[in-house]
């Protein structure tokens, strides 16, 4: 019988609808599309490119350490991007955070919700041994 688990994070954004942040099973951690909201003010970030990127991957950050993990764990992302021009400056961002550890990936252009300019998912894995101990 599989292992399912709701995974909630104060430092993360609160669910804009019917969704959870993330939901583990038997290790497998699916983590919701997170766009640039700051968790404190549950407002999106304005302005700067760079740093609504730096925002959706903290908030990613927080949800897999709150399954127990860090962004080693993660073996897949999905980018969407409401503007594919802006792909050089979202991997500059992204490179801060995966450095040695390279998931796989797939970008896309996409009309983004709330016009929040990107929107990113990821897929990790973390010992079920672990999530069994949260």
């Amino acid at each position: 019988m599989a292992s399912i688990k709701v995974i909630q994070t104060n430092k993360a954004p609160k669910p804009v609808g019917p969704y959870s942040q993330a939901i583990s099973v038997d290790g497998w951690l699916f983590v919701s599309g997170q766009l640039p909201i700051d968790p404190e003010t549950g407002k999106l970030v304005e302005g700067d490119f760079k740093e609504k990127v730096r925002r959706v991957m903290e908030n990613i950050k927080a949800i897999v350490e709150a399954a127990g993990g860090t962004l080693r764990n993660v073996v897949k992302v999905t980018v969407y991007l409401g503007d594919i021009s802006k792909f050089d400056e979202f991997n500059e961002v992204y490179s801060e955070y995966f450095k040695d550890h390279k998931p796989a990936r797939s970008v896309v252009e996409a009309g983004i919700p709330k016009d929040a300019g990107l929107e990113v998912d990821v897929v990790a894995y973390i010992s079920p041994k672990i999530l069994m101990q949260m």
